[in-house]
């Protein structure tokens, strides 16, 4: 006969045995899961109450699409209002806490970024027995379940909820898709405010990395939920203002036989018997399609950047939202075009997405986006001049460096109070062979950047649309041409006089939300140190 540990305790005064404390852990263990295991399974609890809730919850079989409740009407967490109190309503949701104690059980019932509070109290005129209070108490965290719950007013604000006067009286509790008991991060503490006013408030945090390994747990939080969805009206504003505008949305290829805009930043991959390029722009094919009389084009698609900088705002594979438009005598009429899309696009995300910007701002406090209609619109000379004003040592020819691009933004903002602005007329030296030259300043050039809260999101130009003149560019700038001939051969059919820009949509949705990293914006980011998930 095995005699347990407890048949044998130590002589009083006798610490026990290594061995000795081991075997109690694990039997301590072996007792606790047994206890939840119960608590899971209401069948197997052992009771001398009758269960009046049998049949009324537990887990429930795999759905598979057999057929089973297809005739039930569900009510979304958000459309919970005064005109359904009283009514018996089905909820689908995540369990996001609970907390049991004596013959009740609060718990926090979340769908996206809306969370109302569930009670389920013992009655015998509702059917809630005991065992359905404790069945309740420990299902896990973050598992999905079905409630049919009555909605009833509260006699207090439920502060914890988006849904404040209401609450759900659990009828039924069912668990649809179980969660792991031990979750890698809390919902609540990735939830937390970055810079709190509350010196009572919990410091815990959870750092970047721990939240992209756990990315599916981490975009449940309400200003992920929120992000991205902002991040989601951008992509149609854009869209939807383009179209209007009579422009045509193309889709370009992403394996290109020659790298898009020269130089190494280029991801090589491996193309049947020889190589290919992941394209880093589709200009050259928006090009193209101006050539083909598409007179106004847009598209949006990924964009590879094979750059090893791992900066707040750098992607190795991001989303561009690029447009090229033809124009009739100068390349303003293309300019005015984008910078107005911009303006709409704001305008958009201010009406549309009230909700959202507000909920993000719970957790990042930022100072709201502030832009001008029309978009401000100043010359390079005068970027430099302002900068020079505040100290800063720069040539005329000079490019911006990304400290210049901050402080300039500061400058503008201080003056003209506006987040978003247009810096036009770049040197010539520092743009691209393909840049149409200022006819006015050979030292200048028709092209352009856009900036937002003082960093870049738009790079454009007027391309050179005649053949000979953008061979005579590119031999100026020392490219060979035979690597670039089918791109001047597109040219020689013909070209309407065009410009155009690329924009990266996650670094506008980080700059307009006023965001420290472009890794808040992307669902599952790649950088030259990730690739997963």
């Amino acid at each position: 006969m095995v005699v347990s540990e407890e048949a044998n305790p130590p002589v009083e005064g006798e610490a026990p045995s290594k061995k000795a404390a081991k075997k109690a852990a694990k039997a301590a263990e072996k007792q606790q899961k047994k206890a939840e295991h119960k608590g899971a399974n209401p069948a197997q609890n052992e009771t001398s109450e009758p269960d009046i809730s049998q049949g009324l919850y537990g887990v429930y079989k795999l759905i598979n699409s057999d057929g089973d409740h297809r005739d039930r009407v569900y009510v979304d967490v958000k459309d919970l209002s005064e005109k359904v109190v009283g009514q018996t309503v089905w909820v689908r949701a995540r369990l996001q806490t609970t907390r049991a104690k004596g013959k009740q059980c609060f718990a926090v019932l979340r769908q996206n970024s809306s969370t109302v509070q569930l009670l389920i109290s013992v009655s015998d005129e509702n059917s809630v027995s005991k065992q359905m209070v404790k069945f309740t108490g420990n299902i896990t965290k973050e598992s999905i379940v079905d409630i049919q719950a009555t909605v009833v007013k509260t006699g207090a604000a439920v502060e914890s909820c988006t849904v404040q006067r209401l609450e759900l009286s659990g009828r039924q509790v069912w668990v649809v898709s179980p969660a792991r008991a031990q979750l890698p991060l809390q919902i609540e503490d990735a939830a937390r405010p970055e810079i709190s006013d509350d010196p009572e408030a919990l410091k815990i945090r959870v750092n970047q990395d721990t939240r992209l390994d756990n990315r599916v747990l981490d975009l449940r939080t309400p200003a992920n939920q929120a992000i991205f969805r902002i991040e989601a009206g951008v992509c149609r504003l854009f869209r939807d203002i383009l179209t209007q505008r009579g422009f045509v949305e193309i889709h370009t290829p992403k394996i290109i036989s020659a790298a898009s805009e020269g130089g190494a930043n280029v991801f090589t991959v491996s193309y049947f018997k020889s190589s290919a390029y992941l394209a880093q722009s589709p200009q050259l094919y928006k090009q193209m399609a101006i050539a083909a009389d598409f007179d106004k084009v847009f598209t949006v698609g990924a964009v590879f950047r094979a750059e090893d900088s791992n900066t707040h705002r750098h992607l190795t594979e991001f989303v561009g939202l690029d447009l090229e438009m033809s124009f009739k005598q100068h390349y303003h009429e293309v300019l005015d075009t984008i910078g107005q899309t911009f303006t709409d696009m704001f305008r958009g995300l201010q009406e549309q997405f009230a909700s959202e910007i507000a909920t993000v701002g719970q957790q990042y406090k930022v100072e709201p986006f502030r832009f001008l209609d029309p978009p401000l619109r100043l010359e390079f000379p005068q970027a430099v001049q302002m900068l020079k004003e505040a100290g800063v040592t720069l040539g005329d020819e000079d490019d911006l460096s990304t400290p210049d691009e901050k402080l300039l933004g500061r400058l503008v903002k201080a003056k003209y109070d506006t987040d978003f602005y247009i810096l036009d007329k770049y040197p010539l030296a520092v743009r691209p062979f393909y840049t149409m030259p200022d006819p006015n300043n050979p030292k200048a050039s028709n092209s352009y950047d856009m900036f937002m809260r003082g960093e870049e999101i738009l790079s454009g130009a007027q391309r050179i649309h005649d053949p000979e003149f953008l061979t005579a560019r590119a031999k100026h700038h020392g490219i060979d041409i035979d690597k670039i001939a089918a791109y001047i051969e597109s040219f020689r059919l013909g070209c309407p006089p065009h410009a155009g820009g690329g924009i990266g949509l996650e670094r506008v949705v980080m700059l307009y939300l006023g965001l420290d990293n472009i890794r808040k914006t992307s669902m599952f980011p790649r950088d030259p140190k990730r690739v997963t998930p």
